[in-house]
């Protein structure tokens, strides 16, 4: 037996009385689905009365307006979904008086209400989330590739593990394995001719699940994902298996870690997300950017220098987080490499995923902290001809190659490296606060650890 949806319709003043009446009675007439309520959200072309009550006798079905006609209504458009307890908003509805930008501003705040939003053309779904996860546990998400998740996942394992919260990673990625993969970090030595070793198998050896076990010394979970939603679902992925398969591992804290733009699919109870301050504002601000946005009990917004970001950028993308998500707790930081060997006054071939613009910063910072020399560098992890390219030119006055663990890191990089005779050292990149008036990240990750674990137990 096919329950009944309760559906809330969103209408304007720029279609006719009857004609709306018609549309909403198609819905009516439907067994499964029960219009509870309509809100108006402006236009008044072919608005004959203003009053809620008049339009409520006239359609059959309580009416709302919001207080200013002028604005869209979206806090009422919330309010009466949790006043109806809604199962659905259907938009009925066209522009002039809602544009895309609009339009998308109603489906982040419907999704995050874990309902659809639907039009006659679109079909906006909320998320998937297992409640797989029988530990206390948050999910790490990003607003982009190439921002750092991993980096910061690595960091706040770390700073978990070290608290000793006995922490276990669960990361999903488009390379990840068919079924999900246990790396024992915490027992097993990850030296770069294990990593080819594994590369030699089929296996990628570069996947995030094998960054988080190199870097944070953990126990972690590799799953596999192919997709990713506009809103951050993911076509197919194992991630829930791996969340089982967690649940029976020797951990009491479990941290899921998303890919890319892409939502660990399970529920949890608390939740990181990260903005890369170099993205486009267009796409933070718009679409669904303030729906990840909404989701961050910790926001962390990397990359906040010259030249990826402008002082007055990250401050207009703090204030707008301030407006989206006011409870949350927000950190701008810069990355800076740590060399997981010893290269004090080596030769160093310096191997990253962050973009040209920002070797300068980096170089300097190794040459410095390390005490080594940076006779190269190349940005071309992500893209294997180029980075082999990169790598013969500079080859013959190395003698470390320092890579991060990304795309091509073991396959390239690695084998390359070792079949020239180089030693090869891992990187790892430390999230920093731009300055003091920040809250310190790493007691800013206990404590939404705390959090997590008190929303566990309760």
């Amino acid at each position: 037996m096919t329950s009944t949806e309760k559906m809330i319709c969103l209408v304007d003043g720029e279609h006719y009385l009857p004609v709306t009446k018609a549309a909403i009675n198609i819905f009516e007439n439907m067994n499964h689905i029960e219009v509870v309520a309509i809100v108006f959200i402006g236009g008044t072309e072919k608005l004959r009365t203003d009053d809620p009550d008049s339009y409520s006798k006239m359609m059959g079905i309580p009416v709302h307006f919001g207080g200013d006609k002028s604005e869209i209504p979206y806090d009422l458009i919330v309010d009466m979904i949790k006043k109806y307890d809604a199962d659905v908003v259907m938009d009925l509805s066209d522009e002039p008086v809602l544009d895309y930008t609009k339009r998308f501003k109603i489906a982040s705040k419907v999704l995050s209400l874990g309902i659809p939003y639907k039009g006659p053309d679109f079909d906006f779904q909320p998320l998937t989330q297992y409640d797989s996860a029988e530990k206390p546990s948050i999910k790490i998400l990003g607003t982009g590739k190439r921002i750092g998740k991993t980096a910061v996942s690595a960091f706040a394992a770390r700073e978990i593990h070290k608290n000793n919260y006995n922490p276990c990673v669960i990361a999903m990625g488009r390379g990840g394995p068919e079924n999900p993969e246990i790396v024992h970090g915490d027992k097993m030595e990850i030296t770069p001719e294990f990593l080819m070793e594994q590369s030699d198998k089929g296996v990628h050896a570069a996947s995030d699940h094998w960054e988080d076990a190199l870097m944070s010394r953990i126990l972690t979970i590799g799953c596999r994902r192919c997709g990713g939603g506009m809103a951050g679902d993911v076509f197919l992925t194992n991630m829930e298996e791996g969340a089982k398969i967690a649940n029976k591992q020797d951990a009491e804290f479990l941290i899921f870690e998303g890919s890319g733009a892409a939502i660990p699919p399970i529920k949890t109870n608390r939740n990181i997300v990260l903005i890369g301050a170099n993205q486009p504002l267009i796409n933070i601000e718009n679409f669904f950017g303030p729906y990840r946005i909404s989701l961050g009990d910790l926001i962390v917004l990397t990359m906040c220098e010259e030249p990826m970001a402008s002082e007055e950028k990250v401050l207009k993308i703090e204030e707008f987080i301030a407006e989206v998500n006011p409870k949350a707790t927000v950190i701008s930081t810069v990355f800076r490499p740590k060399p997981l060997g010893d290269i004090n006054g080596r030769n160093i071939l310096f191997a990253t995923t962050a973009p040209d613009s920002i070797k300068n910063v980096l170089v300097e910072h190794l040459e410095k902290e390390y005490g080594c020399e940076v006779v190269g560098t190349t940005p071309h992890l992500s893209n294997r001809p180029l980075l082999k390219e990169d790598i013969n030119k500079y080859i013959d006055r190395a003698d470390v190659m320092l890579t991060e663990l990304k795309a091509a890191a073991v396959d390239v990089a690695t084998k390359d490296s070792l079949e020239a005779g180089l030693e090869v050292v891992y990187c790892d990149n430390i999230p920093m606060a731009i300055n003091e008036k920040y809250p310190d990240l790493s007691k800013s990750i206990i404590d939404l650890v705390d959090l997590a674990i008190e929303d566990f137990n309760s």
